[in-house]
């Protein structure tokens, strides 16, 4: 591809691609025919994809508009490969099975909730640490979400605690991580031990994998846990918008906070509140959350990280560190989006923006932190 741009200026396409594939699969790759032409043109497709992608980029990069890397397409080892390829065609999802081209009819371990009347357009299997996984994508229609929440809520995350929320609710950080940190050291040595390419190897290797993954899924299922919750029972969540990759520089703290998830939090956040018709309301980076009181509004200079308990030198107020920085994000979210005017809930946030997609929602400034649905 790359010589072909350079003839001719232009990136051949994905069907340009697959024609050329159809040549050489008698010669040189007989074996594509046992399986699913599916996974080939998909994969071909993704390529076209990531040119796309990368020139759209190189022409941000010329009008100043991208700031970080560009990302040319590269080409991935057997060994570090993504371990997934997406089928498409005739796909039928039974009960307790799935029916895919060329597979066949496979069982399944988890069933009962995968839509069997839907109209499927692709699945995509995967592997993960010796275990094998189908993702269909399924087109169906959806009633709009009925809004019955009526609260806001100011949230704040941290590395102690994952989350604290304004009504003094608490939401304890698994750290995943930290808790499988023994086990890993213990493998990795066990690893660099082994001879390369032996057997021993690769069983040392999939007892690392099975860590890895254990920890990835307790921490997706106790952010998915707290996402839910805010954006299920709740009519506004007011967040901080958090500069991660900016807090992942300071290295004494940096294992701690990609524990955390907070990148992965305010992506789920996003898409559940249009899920769910919640507003989800960003407060700007450079808002003194933790500094301001939450009573009287009086910003302190200085407040050291050790410091857990805020106490107000103006009024004497005395409250956690965690839950006055989210009363104050409540507060600015109400101060923002509501109006004894009644503006829109849902609006621009003190940020410039809002992630918010649902219906009209109006607060009176000043009141208590629940919302009149209109």
């Amino acid at each position: 591809s790359q010589e072909a741009y350079r003839a001719t200026g232009k990136r051949p396409t994905a069907i340009d691609l697959h024609k050329e594939l159809n040549a050489l699969k008698k010669t040189d790759y007989p074996w594509m025919y046992e399986v699913s032409k599916c996974a080939m043109q998909e994969a071909l497709r993704d390529l076209e994809k990531a040119y796309k992608n990368f020139f759209r980029r190189v022409e941000l990069k010329k009008q100043g508009k991208w700031k970080g890397k560009l990302g040319f397409p590269t080409f991935k080892k057997k060994s570090k490969g993504i371990g997934s390829f997406r089928l498409t065609g005739s796909i039928k999802v039974l009960r307790e099975a799935v029916q895919l081209p060329r597979l066949g009819r496979l069982r399944l371990h988890e069933h009962g909730y995968l839509p069997t009347n839907a109209k499927v357009l692709s699945a995509t299997v995967s592997e993960e640490a010796g275990r094998w996984f189908v993702s269909m994508q399924v087109e169906e229609e959806q009633n709009a979400p009925e809004r019955t929440a009526t609260t806001a809520l100011g949230v704040d995350l941290g590395m102690k605690t994952l989350a604290t929320l304004s009504d003094g609710t608490t939401f304890e950080n698994q750290r995943a991580l930290k808790q499988a940190q023994k086990r890993l050291r213990r493998l990795e040595r066990q690893k660099s031990r082994r001879k390369k390419a032996s057997q021993n190897r690769k069983k040392t290797c999939r007892k690392l994998a099975k860590q890895h993954a254990r920890v990835a899924h307790i921490r997706c299922n106790a952010t998915h846990k707290l996402t839910t919750y805010l954006t299920k029972h709740h009519a506004l969540v007011a967040i901080e918008d958090l500069h991660v990759s900016g807090m992942l520089k300071n290295h004494k703290l940096a294992q701690a906070i990609a524990d955390s998830n907070f990148g992965e939090i305010r992506r789920q956040l996003t898409y559940k509140a249009d899920l769910y018709g919640t507003c989800l309301v960003v407060i700007d980076r450079f808002y003194p959350s933790s500094k301001t009181c939450s009573s009287c509004g009086s910003v302190k200079p200085v407040l050291d990280l050790q410091e857990r308990t805020f106490v107000c030198e103006a009024c004497g107020m005395v409250l956690d560190r965690d839950q006055n920085a989210a009363l104050n994000l409540l507060h600015e979210a109400m101060r923002t989006t509501g109006s004894s005017s009644g503006s829109d809930a849902c609006g621009v946030g003190s940020s410039g923006f809002s992630d918010g997609k649902s219906e009209t929602l109006h607060v009176e400034a000043g009141t208590n932190p629940h919302l009149g649905m209109s």
